[in-house]
C-alpha cells in the first residue's frame, strides 16, 4: 500500500475553498471517497434540528487509509455512517467512485465495534453470510470464506462457533465476513475498542498484514491516537461537536509496510504529539495551539 496522500482539502468552505491554505488536490488524481462540504443532522421535535456534522471536507484515495479522530460527540461515527449510506446527510457532497451516495452498497463494508455474528453459524458460514445474501451459491461461498479465513489466520477455527472464540477472534471473523465481497471501500468504526491492549495491538497488527495483502481504501474511526498513527496514511482531526468540522491533516510519512515494530520509529511519537496537541486545542478553543512536534 502506497503512503502517499491522494487528497486534500481540510476546513474547505460552503463552496470548497480551503480556509486554511491547505492545497486542493489535484481533481486528475483517482478519488475513492470525495467530500466536499458535508452536514448531517438529525430532526428533534417540530422544526429542531440538531447538526451533528457542519462541514466536513476530505477525500480517499484508491488505496489510502485514512484515520478520523476527535473529541468525543463530533461526530465522527455520523461521518463513517454517511459514506456507508446508513445515515442520510442534508447538504454537501458525498461521492464513492464518482457517484452520489444514497444508501448502502456493495462496494462499501462496514467493521462496526461489535462483530455481531449469527450464533447459530459456524465461523465459515458467518463469512459466507454476506455472499450469500448476494446470491451466490452455498459451496461456493463456502469456498471464499475458508480462503479468507485463512488469510485472518483462522482457517483452523472454520467450523466453530461464535461463542468459542474470543473477542479477537470474532473481530478476525468480523473482518473476513466484510472483505468477501470484495468491497472497494473498508469503513471501521472503533473495531478494537471493547478489545484489551494486547488484543487490540494484535488486531492492529493484524489489519496491518492484511492491508498490505488486499490495498483496499479505509476510513477508520478511532480515539486512540497512536493506533490512527499507526494505520493511517493520513489522520484527519475534528473539531469539537455539535456542528462538527474537519479542519486539519497529518500525513503520516512512516514507512511502509507497516509492523509491530513501527511504533519503535523515531518519528512515530512526534506524530502522535502533534495530534494530541490539535486535539488538546479543540477541547480548549479560546487558547492557541503550541507548536507542532513534527
Amino acid at each position: 500500500m502506497s503512503k502517499r496522500s491522494d487528497v486534500l482539502s481540510i476546513g474547505a468552505a460552503a463552496d470548497g475553498a480551503p480556509q486554511d491554505g491547505t492545497p486542493m488536490a489535484d481533481q486528475t488524481e483517482p478519488v475513492r471517497v470525495r467530500a466536499r462540504g458535508l452536514s448531517i443532522g438529525y430532526r428533534l421535535r417540530g422544526d429542531e434540528e440538531f447538526v451533528a456534522v457542519a462541514d466536513a471536507t476530505f477525500d480517499i484515495g484508491p488505496s489510502e487509509m485514512v484515520c478520523i479522530v476527535g473529541p468525543s460527540g463530533c461526530g465522527k461515527s455520523t461521518v463513517l455512517g454517511a459514506v456507508a449510506g446508513l445515515v442520510p446527510y442534508r447538504a454537501g457532497v458525498l461521492e464513492v467512485d464518482g457517484q452520489p451516495v444514497s444508501g448502502p452498497a456493495s462496494d462499501r463494508a462496514v467493521v462496526f465495534q461489535k462483530a455481531a455474528l449469527l450464533p447459530w453459524n459456524t465461523v465459515e458460514d458467518n463469512v459466507a453470510y454476506g455472499l450469500r445474501c448476494y446470491g451466490e451459491k452455498k459451496e461456493p461461498a463456502r469456498e471464499r470464506a475458508r480462503e479468507l479465513l485463512k488469510l485472518v489466520g483462522l482457517e483452523s477455527f472454520a467450523k466453530s462457533y461464535p461463542y468459542q472464540l474470543s473477542g479477537g477472534m470474532q473481530q478476525r471473523t468480523n473482518l473476513a465476513r466484510a472483505l468477501a465481497a470484495d468491497p472497494n471501500l473498508l469503513l471501521f468504526d472503533e473495531p478494537f475498542a471493547s478489545l484489551d491492549a494486547q488484543q487490540r495491538e494484535m488486531l492492529q497488527d493484524e489489519l496491518m498484514r492484511i492491508w498490505s495483502a488486499t490495498a483496499k481504501a479505509g476510513l477508520f474511526i478511532t480515539h486512540q491516537i497512536d493506533e490512527a498513527v499507526l494505520l493511517g496514511n493520513r489522520v484527519i482531526v475534528s473539531t469539537k461537536g455539535p456542528a462538527s468540522a474537519i479542519r486539519r491533516s497529518v500525513e503520516i510519512d512512516l514507512p511502509w509496510p507497516r509492523t509491530h515494530e513501527t511504533r519503535l520509529h523515531p518519528d512515530f511519537a512526534g506524530y502522535v504529539e502533534q495530534i494530541w496537541r490539535m486535539l488538546s486545542a479543540e477541547e480548549q478553543p479560546d487558547r492557541p495551539p503550541g507548536p507542532t512536534a513534527v
